[in-house]
């Protein structure tokens, strides 16, 4: 890969001082200015790098999910994206697929697929963008290449397991027309201890769970993608939707009319494979996140309350 010119390495560096200190409008200023040389900013929870903008191509055949082309940066051509990470059990995604087409009404509905499993295109029918990645890629990265094809003002992250049985998009929409909201969905958890976190029915959430999350598409690139260190799939709704609220914005749960079916990835894979992936990608969020307390509803640690380390959901919650 070629390497950036000084200048463009500059103007990073100064945007993203310019986050630091919370002048975001100026941070996304020098955003553009990037984009204009040629180059995208993208944040990750490490820091930022820099790639080069490639031509709006999808690779046809398994690809590294690094190779596929970001769109984020062209302006929306759809109403809604929504997005779901193939790792097994199509049935289920063809299965949420058709259900949110049944209800789609008169949007223009962009449909990804990411798929690390050779699924054939033709499986998902011809409105879907299918972005076939090399097997072996983590969920993170799988989510990534993903969302990064995004072309709707609202993008829809979604697991398998929801069907939809009535209008989903648009009370979401409605919701993400109040700017103050930057993630909302109907599964919302709090916690008390950034340990344990239990199921609430909100309004205000700590997080949105990644059965069914709802933002506006330039919530991408102002609070950056998914961590890609995540390569099982659990806390990284948690650790998404901490970074959306530090930039000032609400975790929101609003109801919707879905089915929750059965969460293979969880309920299939081997209870002491799921136990040790779980717990390392919960200690990844409490490395960055373990004392912001203001980020919660709460707003405060617990006076008088024993911590205990945790996989980052309760028990009861097996999903995302």
């Amino acid at each position: 890969m070629v390497d950036p010119p000084p200048d463009v390495q500059e103007l990073a560096a100064e945007r993203a001082a310019r986050r630091a200190a919370k002048d975001f409008a100026a941070a996304d200023a020098l955003r553009d200015r990037i984009a204009d040389r040629g180059w995208a900013v993208v944040d990750d929870p490490e820091g930022w790098r820099l790639e080069p903008i490639v031509a709006d191509v999808v690779p046809s055949g398994p690809v590294a999910a690094r190779d596929v082309a970001s769109v984020l940066d062209r302006a929306t051509t759809a109403d809604a994206s929504i997005h779901w990470v193939v790792e097994g059990w199509p049935q289920d995604v063809r299965r949420a697929i058709d259900s949110f087409r049944a209800n789609a009404g008169d949007r223009d509905v962009h449909y990804v697929v990411a798929d690390v499993t050779g699924e054939p295109a033709a499986t998902w029918g011809d409105d879907v963008e299918v972005v076939q990645l090399e097997p072996g890629t983590g969920w993170g990265a799988a989510r990534n290449a993903g969302l990064r094809r995004s072309r709707g003002r609202v993008v829809l992250a979604m697991d398998g397991s929801i069907e939809a049985t009535g209008d989903v998009l648009g009370p979401l929409e409605a919701a993400l027309a109040d700017p103050t909201i930057g993630v909302c969905g109907p599964f919302g958890i709090v916690t008390t201890d950034l340990r344990e976190f239990d199921s609430t029915d909100g309004p205000e959430a700590d997080a949105i769970e990644g059965y069914c999350m709802a933002f506006r598409r330039e919530i991408l690139t102002t609070a950056g993608l998914f961590d890609e260190k995540f390569r099982w799939y659990r806390t990284a709704d948690i650790e998404f939707s901490f970074r959306v609220k530090d930039r000032g914005l609400r975790a929101v749960v609003v109801p919707v009319p879905v089915e929750r079916h059965e969460h293979r990835m969880w309920f299939q894979t081997p209870p002491a494979d799921r136990a040790r992936w779980s717990k390392r990608n919960f200690y990844r969020f409490l490395d960055r996140w373990r004392d912001r307390y203001d980020l919660t509803v709460a707003g405060e640690p617990p006076s008088a309350h024993e911590h205990h380390d945790h996989n980052g959901h309760d028990e009861d919650h097996d999903g995302p």
